[in-house]
């Protein structure tokens, strides 16, 4: 695990997603676990070190951010949204992604279960724990459900797949809300800000990731200017100078054109 300040740790070496945690004196904060059951259940291993697990938030529905809150204890803390989608959720909705990640992770093993979430919330919550705060913040955009957990003491706040700096993904976006979440991120009093995937960064992400976002609005909504069909849009717009270093074959590719069609359909309504 990469020591991002005294109290924070962020592992993405085995997780998919980023498995962050915050120590404080009276126990452990998890944000976030590992989709590879092994994977989570080493990280459960390493964190009990730092001691109790007290509680396990999960800032989106997707599964590579809580497949693995069954093999973490403590009290499980989601968005309203988030824990409806866990009680829907059943294994074969991991495995497509384990077979090409993990194929050595299946079958599943009898552990496995979809946790569902102890606490939820709806706009804003804050958890108490030693002598940290946790503000947890409904932040729409990446999913309607996406959350912020800012923690004032170390100055941090870990944004979710709201912050991607790779390539975004827009299967479950609310694009309007994302480029509005950004600007309330931005307002944030924080020195390090922890992405959903990637690096750990600072605040200068909000601007690139806006630009970003709008970039992705901008090269669809011009096709559809021009009188594209979706599936000359999903022809032409990897085209697009912006997408040059992206992908055109592979999984990655499939993400590519299910943006396209996802915005496509969006900003035709």
């Amino acid at each position: 695990m990469q020591k991002v300040t005294d109290n924070v740790y962020v592992e993405s070496e085995i997780s998919v997603c980023n498995t962050s945690i915050v120590v404080t004196k009276d126990g452990v904060v998890v944000i976030d676990t590992p989709m590879v059951p092994a994977n989570a259940k080493k990280l459960a291993a390493d964190i009990a070190g730092f001691g109790p697990v007290r509680y396990v938030i999960n800032s989106e529905p997707h599964g590579d951010h809580i497949a693995g809150n069954c093999y973490f204890g403590g009290m499980v803390v989601t968005h309203d949204g988030t824990r409806k989608a866990l009680l829907k959720a059943k294994p074969e909705d991991i495995t497509g992604m384990l077979q090409m990640m993990a194929p050595d992770s299946l079958p599943l093993d009898k552990e496995f279960h979809f946790r569902p979430s102890d606490i939820t919330f709806s706009e804003r919550l804050t958890l108490y724990l030693g002598d940290h705060t946790f503000h947890l913040i409904h932040m729409p955009g990446h999913t309607p459900y996406s959350l912020a957990v800012y923690v004032p003491e170390e100055r941090i706040v870990f944004t979710s797949d709201n912050i991607n700096l790779g390539m975004p993904v827009f299967r479950d976006a609310i694009p309007d809300k994302w480029l509005e979440t950004l600007k309330l991120l931005e307002e944030l009093d924080v020195d390090k800000v922890v992405p959903g995937h990637g690096e750990v960064t600072d605040k200068s992400c909000f601007a690139k990731m806006a630009r970003n976002v709008q970039g992705w609005l901008d090269a669809v909504g011009d096709a559809i200017a021009k009188g594209m069909s979706l599936e000359e849009a999903m022809e032409k717009v990897p085209q697009a100078e912006q997408f040059d270093d992206m992908p055109k074959e592979g999984p990655a590719a499939g993400f590519l054109r299910m943006n396209i069609e996802r915005i496509y359909q969006i900003l035709k309504k």
